[in-house]
């Protein structure tokens, strides 16, 4: 177990404390342990390059621990309004179809490698800066509103942009197209 993947698994242990935080209204928590999560995301990667203790456990864990802390944040922040449910539905249902389509592409025998698409980057970074800003407003008082309000329409349409990028990148691998093929003539 290599020290990138204990501070991953500690920012697990996170999600249920930070969720907790917010249902009792105990923004300077919830908030303190977002940032939390979010700062260790960086360190442990940076352990992993700098220290060559990158692992392919790490590789899945990783991404698995930022999203749930994420969807977990989306939708209680949705359940309280204070992000629209049509956001929280669209970020949902995304991380959720994408899930569905990697593990169908693994059942019938042609999986899918995840390589995250720029664009879904940027939907995930812009979707934490506004987790960001949501607890940062609740916790010390104030208010960002077009700030707020830009971020949530920016990452409807880059939650929107990126399950069609991933639909179409999914579609083409499941019918071959782009793969290489031999004939024998």
């Amino acid at each position: 177990m290599t020290i990138p993947n204990l501070i991953t698994i500690l920012r697990f242990l996170l999600v249920p404390a930070v969720v907790w935080a917010m249902l009792l209204a105990r923004w300077d928590w919830a908030f303190a342990g977002f940032v939390i999560a979010g700062v260790s995301d960086g360190v442990d990667g940076f352990i992993a390059r700098q220290f060559n203790q990158r692992s392919e456990l790490g590789a899945y864990l990783d991404p698995m621990a930022d999203k749930i802390l994420l969807v977990s944040v989306f939708v209680v922040l949705g359940f309280i309004g204070e992000l629209p449910l049509w956001l929280v539905i669209a970020a949902v249902t995304r991380d959720g179809l994408i899930i569905c389509a990697v593990l169908l592409s693994t059942v019938i025998g042609n999986p899918v490698e995840m390589k995250p698409l720029m664009v879904s980057k940027a939907n995930t970074a812009i979707q934490i800066v506004l987790a960001a800003v949501v607890l940062a407003e609740l916790t010390f008082s104030t208010i960002f509103g077009p700030l707020r309000t830009s971020l949530i329409f920016l990452s409807g349409l880059l939650t929107v942009a990126s399950a069609a990028a991933y639909l179409v990148a999914w579609l083409r691998h499941m019918s071959g197209y782009g793969k290489s093929s031999t004939s024998d003539n």
